[in-house]
């Protein structure tokens, strides 16, 4: 789980010497559009939560796609990018005020932890002590437990390239935070750069042995959520999966994909074959990569309005999640509703239960080690008709 070892400021360095143009499309045509602004960041007043004040920040690169994050609960708001007609477009779900992340958020673009997705009966042994967790769904804690870090509010720090921007979110989770043992400081650092690349690194140390699984959110609907997912194209390049039940806790079992309805290995509509699916879609992938490798995992495509998003992660894992529990209840942005698999996830993480689950790739931090994993969300756009 050590993953990725680079600092921000090496990520930094290595994307400064990057092109400041549209990054080419699927089809290796030509750029869409030359770079016509100045790298920025705004900051804007979002609201208050435990009487400290919310931000939204705006980052924009030079060709105008433009990111909004806040730092309640570390989540990204908005990502704007143009479709193959130029027409820019909102691609994630998400709400226009913080009172409705607030209220109600089905995890909407945050970063969650300290343990991303479930573990088994909200309990673990580790030292050979029991750890009793905040039981948030059905019989197992799910993201964190019922305050994780999707809902708490994070210092922030912006910093300005001459072909990035980045804001670096801080986060100290104190020892016994939701039955999680040590004190466990994270860092989150979110940077746009000129080729069209959204990098998310994240950190985190503790002083204590403790089970650390951290990933962003984000639903993605290349469509801005006026139809469906089914009709996106999906690859990932994962040749298993993990085996899950009716309280999708992994079984341990590692079924191969090829030739069945989980197969993404080449590019298949997500309504393709849901419906073999019990539930719909909501399972992790074991990627084919080498571990803490930064690969692509993942590709995701619209063919209606031609836009793309390519996944690079060092993270082992990638959990594919249809929208299967949207049922219309929730008004986002623009007062869209968002109905079953109106969004889809990818969620780079390490395996769920894994603390429970000893074949499982580790994820014990240890005093003296670095969690480090990378994801890249790369922004393309296929113009052909």
């Amino acid at each position: 789980m050590k993953g990725y070892s680079g600092s921000f400021f090496t990520i930094l360095l290595i994307l400064s010497l990057g092109s400041c143009r549209w990054a080419e499309n699927a089809h290796n045509d030509s750029p869409v559009k030359d770079s016509v602004l100045t790298p920025s960041i705004m900051k804007e007043h979002f609201g208050n939560v435990d009487q400290k004040e919310v931000f939204l920040y705006t980052l924009t690169n030079s060709n105008g796609i433009t990111v909004k994050i806040t730092n309640y609960g570390g989540i990204i708001t908005s990502i704007l990018i143009p479709d193959k007609n130029g027409k820019m477009g909102d691609i994630v779900l998400g709400y226009d005020s913080l009172n409705k992340y607030i209220a109600n958020n089905p995890y909407f673009g945050a970063i969650v932890g300290r343990y991303a997705n479930r573990i088994a009966k909200g309990s673990f042994t580790l030292g050979g002590k029991r750890f009793k967790l905040a039981v948030n769904n059905g019989n197992n804690s799910l993201h964190g437990g019922l305050k994780g870090f999707d809902k708490v509010v994070w210092d922030a720090h912006e910093i300005t390239g001459s072909t990035s921007v980045a804001l670096e979110l801080t986060y100290l989770s104190k020892d016994g935070e939701e039955g999680y043992p040590g004190n466990l400081r994270v860092k989150v650092t979110y940077l746009l750069d000129d080729k069209n690349e959204l990098n998310i690194l994240i950190e985190a140390e503790t002083d204590k042995p403790t089970p650390v699984n951290l990933c962003n959110h984000t639903y993605f609907n290349l469509s801005e959520a006026d139809t469906d997912i089914l009709g996106h194209l999906l690859t990932l390049y994962a040749g298993n999966y993990t085996e899950v039940n009716d309280e999708l806790i992994p079984t341990g079992k590692l079924p191969a994909v090829r030739g069945t309805s989980m197969d993404f290995l080449e590019p298949h509509p997500i309504g393709e074959r849901i419906g073999l699916v019990k539930g719909g879609y909501d399972h992790n992938y074991v990627l084919t990569k080498k571990a803490g490798e930064l690969a692509i995992v993942a590709r995701l495509y619209d063919p209606r309005t031609g836009r793309q998003v390519e996944i690079s992660s060092t993270q082992p894992g990638v959990q594919f999640y249809s929208g299967n529990f949207l049922d219309g209840s929730i008004r986002g942005k623009g007062g869209k509703i968002y109905k079953q698999h109106y969004g889809l996830c990818l969620e780079t993480q390490h395996f769920p239960d894994s603390p429970n689950q000893p074949a499982f790739p580790d994820v014990i931090l240890k005093p003296g080690e670095k969690f480090s994993e990378q994801t890249v969300f790369r922004f393309m756009v296929d113009k052909k008709p």
